[in-house]
């Protein structure tokens, strides 16, 4: 078992927290992992990335190569295109369809769009309207983990028990609307790939 992520978005987006609760679940399902540290601007606004790599056997590297990774997990649709180069030919991306106009020269979106459209392993969902109506716009982070457990190799109640680890010390209300919002990504997601 082998899976290559490369988690993307822009700085206050939650992408640590998504790392996190895979990383979670990967120890509890006994698999080696290694992330790069996170790269780009974290501060709110910033292009973040960072490689999160999970396999059952010793992980040499850190980094993903060019047309490797597995999965491409992105909180914003520009950031997902910076990254498939990145894509193995059987490779998911899966992303937000809302941007997050933080440049000036921002592309327009029917052109974004036009290239995910290209793409035949994708889903692409509005993550801020499924968090909201799972409870919290908050939680789109989640919503976004819960689309791309399909295709983690991991089990979806690892990742769950993950989520709920890394939200415990926020109390059970908090941890009970991300898990919420963990089953609304998850069940979308699952509906795409029929």
């Amino acid at each position: 078992m082998k899976t290559d992520i490369i988690l993307s978005g822009v700085g206050g987006q939650g992408i640590l927290s998504i790392a996190a609760a895979i990383g979670e679940a990967a120890l509890k399902e006994g698999l080696y992992m290694k992330q790069a540290e996170v790269h780009g601007m974290s501060q709110r606004g910033g292009d973040v990335q960072s490689n999160l790599r999970l396999s059952d056997q010793p992980i040499a590297s850190d980094l993903i190569p060019l047309g490797h990774a597995d999965l491409i997990i992105s909180l914003e649709p520009m950031e997902s295109l910076r990254y498939l180069p990145y894509l193995s030919k059987e490779g998911w991306l899966v992303t937000n369809s809302q941007p997050f106009i933080n440049i000036p020269n921002y592309p327009e979106m029917e052109k974004v769009n036009a290239e995910l459209d290209k793409l035949p392993h994708k889903v692409v969902l509005d993550v801020e309207a499924i968090a909201k109506e799972a409870g919290s716009v908050r939680a789109a982070n989640i919503v976004m983990l819960g689309a791309a457990t399909p295709f983690l190799g991991i089990e979806y109640e690892k990742i769950e028990e993950g989520v709920r680890s890394i939200f415990a010390r926020k109390g059970e209300e908090i941890v009970a609307m991300n898990l919420k919002a963990l089953k609304a990504g998850y069940e979308l997601a699952q509906k795409h790939n029929q």
